[in-house]
């Protein structure tokens, strides 16, 4: 495969076609975003840089290694196409990517990483598994939201983001430890920076969100309704070059206070910068780092620096022209890009910037690409803009990904748009909606506007999600009908069946919203709380955090309520520092996950897809001595575990064979049962007429061998 064919290929159209034509389509697709990919880790000059942590905010390579081959075997899993893994050890270790998360864990001695040979053999072992079931899995047309191959869809597109995580890395480690391949070659022209000014974009109504059955892959939070009206504006002819951005620096920008947002100066003053990361001060001037080489400073490059900086330009350049300067919110970049009538990549004949890797593997020239009376308005850098990231009216998440965007959706993330020059695949199509913490580094620039129109500031959002606030309110509020807290009762029945025994460490599995593990912190010294869901574990984060959480319930048809509650309220302060949350598979914890004195499972074993797997190995997580309390109301569905997997509510030599049964066989091989089970009744609130009241079945193990 040469290397035009796997730089210049584009995302899948999903609705037209034979099944058999977009088979071929996307095996195509999946092994040219494969090899890429590895040929992206070529530019490593030694095995060693795999393990450099050149970004502190970010894992080494070596994770972004393993993590882009894991993802599809542990989707393919969620979404039960294969029953089978390949690593498991490899599948946890790699699993969460999102850098984003602040409880995902960074902390390097809780990881053993593999050899690169090891992960690079298990890669191959994941490109011909995936390559088997494209081969093999059903197809039906149009491919959409609901489709099996969606979630091959998924893997792909997600492997291609990493493309562009990756790439940033890579331009952070020692030269010494990369090397420019032919296939990355970046551009050679430069010169003068043109001068920039402002050109005016007549206002209008912006109407955004897909449908459930569009033509191209999406990610959740590109699905739904969005309506906004923009008014007049004018938007810059070209991006930001490094040489306006210059005028800055050496205005002292950088050490004047006033144009810099209360976030942005605190972090400025963390991170010492003065000038944009790439620049490298060379004497009295400057060279340039691209991914592999540092070189002549390209002046008509765009600047690349994260939000905060950007921002910082655009009130300095406010305060020196007096006009009302600032970055783009979404609705008017999309105002601006429209009205151009742009192309949408895949139905471009050849791309209109530099973009999905046509051109080169780096920037290039403010001006070397024109759409209509502007520049770049699709690639050659990201583009920050004003507007922290949402979901649109309707937005759900797609059960196989739940945690795209939701983590996002804090305020303390900026969309970016248009696009870098290593954008492929989703990333370099109209509806794409990326986001990043505001002192990220991507390769990204910006536009900047003149515009009277007030940029609405985001407030504290009321968790909206049905499941997640539901969830909320049973671990949070009011009790109903008499019936107590489920979380807190399950804790308290731990305390009394752990009397006179040890109370260090504690694990909550399938601790959803968190509120057991807090009851759990009142006694114990550690409380690991895991929950698949990222929907549910950053509620439980934000209130360790903050101690306070917001959400709303439906009333009445659209009518809908508002609460808050805190830990405080709940006598729960304080027991945060003793827990840590985290994301994880109950079948597939990561080794740290061990030597507890309690575990407890709340209704977690009937939603588990093979939920013998955990009880069988879950002693291994428990010290001798130490107690397993299972929750559960059996209520067993095949949306959740096949039938065959299902621990009782069968009929076995045609008796019925009931789920205590199957605890009992599972388990008595290295466990006795405390006492007789007990009956736990919980309410859950779906309006304010109508609640589910559930009774789980309580049993309590001892660990004896």
């Amino acid at each position: 495969m040469d290397n035009l064919e796997l730089r210049n290929n584009r995302t899948i159209i999903l609705n037209h076609g034979s099944p058999e034509q977009k088979r071929e389509e996307i095996r195509d697709y999946f092994h040219k975003t494969f090899s890429i990919d590895e040929q992206l880790y070529e530019t490593l000059a030694s095995n060693d840089a795999f393990y450099l942590r050149a970004e502190p905010l970010r894992h080494p390579l070596i994770f972004y290694l393993g993590h882009t081959a894991s993802f599809y075997i542990n989707k393919l899993s969620s979404a039960q196409i294969i029953s089978k893994r390949i690593n498991p050890r490899f599948e946890a270790m790699f699993a969460i990517g999102v850098d984003e998360m602040s409880w995902d864990d960074l902390d390097e001695a809780n990881y053993d990483w593999p050899s690169v040979t090891e992960v690079k053999e298990y890669r191959q072992q994941v490109r011909q598994r995936v390559d088997q079931v494209i081969t093999e899995l059903p197809l039906q047309l149009p491919i959409d939201w609901d489709s099996p191959f969606w979630t091959i869809m998924m893997g792909i597109e997600h492997q291609r983001i990493h493309l562009e995580t990756s790439s940033v890395i890579i331009r952070r480690l020692p030269l010494a430890q990369v090397r420019q391949l032919p296939l990355w070659e970046i551009c050679n022209e430069s010169g003068q920076a043109p001068k920039n000014l402002l050109l005016p974009v007549t206002g209008g109504l912006v109407e955004l969100g897909k449908s459930k059955q569009p033509p191209l892959y999406g990610w959740d939070n590109e699905f739904g309704r969005h309506r906004f009206a923009v008014e007049d504006f004018q938007a810059g002819k070209y991006l930001v070059s490094n040489q306006e951005y210059l005028e800055f620096v050496a205005a002292g920008g950088y050490r004047d206070q006033q144009f810099w947002t209360e976030e942005g100066w605190r972090w400025l003053g963390f991170s010492r910068a003065e000038q944009p990361l790439f620049w490298i001060k060379r004497g009295a001037g400057y060279k340039f780092r691209t991914m592999a080489q540092e070189i002549e400073m390209p002046w008509d490059w765009p600047v690349e620096v994260n939000y905060l900086e950007a921002k910082a330009f655009c009130n300095w350049q406010a305060n020196k022209s007096g006009l009302s300067i600032r970055l783009p919110t979404e609705d008017e970049w999309y105002r601006l890009r429209d009205q151009l009538e742009l192309r949408d990549q895949p139905y471009w004949e050849q791309a209109p910037g530099n973009i999905n890797l046509e051109y080169w593997a780096s920037s290039c020239p403010v001006n070397r690409f024109r759409q209509g009376d502007f520049y770049d308005l699709v690639g050659n850098v990201w583009q920050w803009t004003e507007t922290p990231i949402g979901g649109f009216e309707g937005f759900a998440v797609h059960p196989h990904y739940d945690d795209f965007s939701t983590p996002t959706f804090d305020t303390q993330h900026n969309l970016l748009k248009g696009g870098s020059w290593i954008s492929t695949g989703n990333a370099a199509t109209r509806d794409s909606r990326y986001a990043f913490r505001r002192h990220f580094f991507q390769h990204a620039g910006f536009r900047y506007i003149a515009s009277e129109q007030p940029v609405e500031k985001p407030e504290a959002m009321y968790e909206n999600d049905a499941a997640v606030a539901q969830y909320c309110d049973a671990h949070y509020g009011a009790d109903k009908f008499g019936i107590g807290n489920f979380p807190q009762r399950l804790a308290q029945l731990c305390f009394a069946a752990l009397e006179g025994r040890p109370k260090r460490r504690a694990l909550d599995i399938g601790c959803a919203v968190g509120r057991g593990c807090f009851e759990l912190a009142k006694q114990f010294d550690l409380v690991s709380g895991i929950d698949f869901s990222a929907r549910f574990i950053r509620i439980a984060y934000q209130l360790q955090e903050k101690g306070v959480i917001h959400y709303q319930l439906p009333e009445e048809g659209e009518i809908v309520s508002y609460h808050e509650k805190r830990l405080a309220d709940l006598g729960l302060q304080g027991t945060g520092a003793r827990i840590e949350f985290s994301q994880g598979d109950a079948h597939n914890l990561k080794p740290q996950y061990t030597d507890y004195d309690l575990i407890l499972a709340g209704n977690l074993i009937d939603r588990l897809y093979e939920p013998a797997r955990f009880l069988t190995t879950i002693h291994q997580r428990l010290k001798i001595g130490g107690l397993l309390v299972l929750a559960s109301p059996y209520t067993w569905q095949e949306e959740y575990s096949k039938k065959e997997n299902w621990l009782g509510g069968i009929r076995k030599a045609g008796e019925p064979y009931t789920s205590l049964q199957g605890l009992h066989e599972l388990l008595e091989a290295h466990f006795t049962r405390v006492g007789e089970p007990r009956d736990v009744e919980f309410v859950l609130r779906e309006t304010a007429r109508k609640f589910q009241h559930t009774v789980s079945q309580l049993t309590i193990w001892e660990r004896n061998r």
